[in-house]
């Protein structure tokens, strides 16, 4: 089995473009624009991004691909432009009401951001039904790797005036997932603890989305209750989405691990993400 390519950037890059950071930009290669960005340093966020990613396809939801990239002796991830040329990408908080400049507006912490407002955006559409049952396979994907990162700015609809289509865009961003940001100390721990307040079972459980269920609320909801809530509208999205879920196996699962190099993720992260992902998995299977 062949480890994942990692892409040397220097080398190709045609245009640069700073976004207002240096740990990411965008730049053209073979004539297409891709975005470069680089994980926090001494946390896995360039592996669960890509784990992430190569879960997405086993699920077969829709998702910005990344591959591993290198520049300047630097470690990132790199992701195609999701949307074509001549169309917009609207992200969830251009969607609706802009959050108030105060500290629980930010993206992380707006309570307008609740799933039913989520669903109401996705109604205008093309395919009204087939974004809700797409958004919610996303929102099962954030239970399954931990991802607490479905803030406002992390989905979006893709506008296309000369075709005049609306649809809503892959999902993208799953860098904050996969205990991506514990040290291999604190995952052996967990891993071997009998204590079940700090087992892998009591961090999964406790990841929370970027979504609230009403807009009184002080905290955002759980991951597996957002994806819950995103199903109560119809149970054939929730069969839907378990059924997929249910046909990835322990192989599949750790056959990607394996194809990450191995020194970008050490045998304790691996362990403790696989542990995770089956635990997850479980859990949203007993929803059944």
């Amino acid at each position: 089995m062949s480890f994942f390519p990692i892409v040397d950037v220097e080398s190709e890059i045609e245009v640069i473009e700073y976004l207002g950071t240096k740990e990411k930009f965008w730049f053209k290669r073979d004539g297409k624009l891709q975005l470069l960005k680089f994980g926090r340093e001494e946390t896995g966020e360039n592996w669960a991004e890509k784990i992430a990613c190569e879960l997405c396809q086993l699920l077969a939801l829709p998702h910005a691909h990344y591959d591993f990239a290198r520049f300047k002796g630097k470690l990132g991830v790199l992701t195609p432009k999701m949307n074509e040329d001549g169309s917009d990408l609207i992200l969830g908080n251009q969607l609706m009401d802009p959050a108030p400049p105060t500290n629980e507006g930010t993206r992380y912490k707006y309570r307008g951001h609740t799933v039913s407002r989520v669903l109401e955006a996705l109604k205008s559409t093309d395919d009204p039904e087939l974004s809700v049952r797409t958004f919610s396979g996303y929102l099962m994907l954030d239970a399954w790797i931990g991802n607490g990162d479905r803030h406002n700015e992390n989905w979006g609809l893709v506008r296309n005036p000369e075709r005049r289509t609306v649809s809503l865009a892959p999902t993208f961003d799953h860098a904050s997932s996969l205990g991506r940001e514990l040290r291999d100390e604190v995952r052996a721990e967990r891993l071997k603890t009998r204590d079940k307040r700090y087992s892998v079972e009591a961090y999964a459980a406790r990841t929370r989305s970027g979504l609230y269920e009403e807009q009184t609320n002080s905290q955002p909801l759980y991951t597996i209750n957002a994806f819950k809530i995103a199903c109560s509208i119809g149970k054939s999205n929730m069969d839907f989405w378990l059924d997929k879920l249910s046909a990835v196996s322990e192989a599949d699962v750790s056959g990607i691990f394996k194809r990450v190099p191995t020194a970008l993720i050490s045998n304790e992260a691996s362990a403790f993400a696989i542990a995770m992902l089956e635990i997850n998995k479980q859990k949203l299977l007993g929803l059944r």
